[in-house]
């Protein structure tokens, strides 16, 4: 049989609207945004709003480049589907800054020479910041030592901030200076 006489009784599919209406908390910032619902926050932020210090690096959530704080917690933005975020509050890299004053991870990241070519540098201060704040609050990683006390501030030493930082990839190999400026603005 023909394969354009068995498609011939078929109703046309009803066209659906495949975008909603969020509002997202951008750096202290209230945006509604009509997106469409594939849309990642990476993409949203960088196409929609003009951030661009989130990179898209890999787009397989692996490298760290596009990391931001969502809810004080840092995530891969390239995975995350904006329209999930409804009421979020998302920080990037620019947001970090209180005005003309850099967050003291940034002013770490400067005065230790933490970068190269720049381009994970915005992922990695965000998820430097995101991490401090995990250890804070007594998130273990897979370092943590096994009888360290639960709930409590983790010890985050050279090896604790390297593994909590795996996730965030530099191509130039910057990690030595990373680890350090990390270490600088440990309370």
């Amino acid at each position: 049989m023909d394969s354009l006489a068995l498609g011939a009784d078929l109703e046309p599919e009803p066209v659906v609207d495949e975008r909603s209406t969020v509002t997202l908390y951008v750096n202290g910032t209230a945006t509604t945004l009509t997106i469409d619902h594939r849309s990642t926050v990476l993409e949203t932020l960088r196409d929609r709003l003009g951030l661009t210090g989130a990179k898209k690096g890999c787009d397989h959530g692996q490298c760290g480049a596009c990391t931001v704080l969502v809810d004080g917690r840092r995530v891969t933005s390239c995975l995350l589907l904006a329209v999930t975020q409804d009421g979020a509050a998302i920080t990037t890299v620019e947001g970090l800054a209180d005005g003309g004053t850099l967050h003291p991870v940034q002013r770490a990241f400067v005065e230790r020479d933490a970068l190269q070519c720049g381009f994970c540098t915005p992922g990695q201060i965000c998820s430097a910041v995101g991490m401090l704040g995990e250890a804070a609050d007594g998130f273990p990683s897979h370092a943590t030592e096994p009888d360290a006390p639960s709930g409590g501030r983790a010890d985050l030493g050279p090896e604790e901030i390297r593994e909590r930082m795996s996730g965030n990839l530099c191509r130039c190999g910057a990690y030595p200076r990373i680890v350090e400026a990390i270490e600088d603005v440990i309370p």
